[in-house]
This record gives structure tokens, sequence and C-alpha cells, in this order.
């Protein structure tokens, strides 16, 4: 069974860091693109940013210059490294794994982890 687990989340200051692991099991990792999603309270899940297996990267307006994804395929992992962090930034994040192969679309997200941006 596949499993993307997140890890890192917390609470944090206004302006502080924090960085997000996803680590993934049972899936060749290095031919998914992976991407970090979010959700506040009250709202939709949103696109934080996106990292393509060949290592291209895209990010939501709200976060480009603070947050950086990238990933280590040797560890099967991919990260988000979160910084000067806003109480806007508070949200569940999810992290996904997707690849389309034969026409076939495969789509696999972890449980989400909290992060609170809170003085």
């Amino acid at each position: 069974q596949v499993q993307l687990v997140e890890s890192g989340g917390g609470l944090v200051q206004p302006g502080g860091s924090l960085r997000l692991s996803c680590a993934a099991s049972r899936i060749i990792f290095s031919t998914f693109d992976m991407g970090w999603y979010r959700q506040a309270p009250g709202k939709q899940r949103e696109l934080v940013a996106t990292i393509s297996s060949g290592g291209i990267t895209n990010s939501a307006d709200s976060v480009k210059g603070r947050f950086t994804i990238s990933r280590d395929n040797a560890k099967n992992t991919g990260y988000l490294q979160m910084n000067s962090l806003k109480p806007d930034d508070t949200a569940v994040y999810y992290c996904n794994a997707h690849r389309v192969l034969l026409g076939r679309e495969y789509d696999y997200w972890g449980q989400g982890t909290q992060v609170t941006v809170s003085s």
C-alpha cells in the first residue's frame, strides 16, 4: 500500500520557519511529480508548490520568495521549507504524489500536518 507521511508541522511565531517533510513508500518516488497543498479552516484546499519528476518547481504567488519546495529521490522524500511565516499560512498541509502512465493516473495523498502561525 502506497504511503505518504508528512512531518515537521507545529506551532511557530510569525516570521519563523518550519521545514515539512513527506516520506513516500511503495512508489518509485523519482518518477512522480510532487506537490504541497494546504487547507485552512473554512477554505478550499489550495496549491502551495509543486516539483516535477525532473525538478522543475512552481509555487503560488502567496508563498513566492518565502517557501521552497525540493526533493531527495534517494531518500524518497520531498520537502517544503517555509520561511517568514505569516498567520495566513496557518493550515493543514498535505503532500501529493502524481503521475500518469500509459493513460492511467496515479494520485496519492498524505494525511496532513498542522501548521499554526501565531504569537
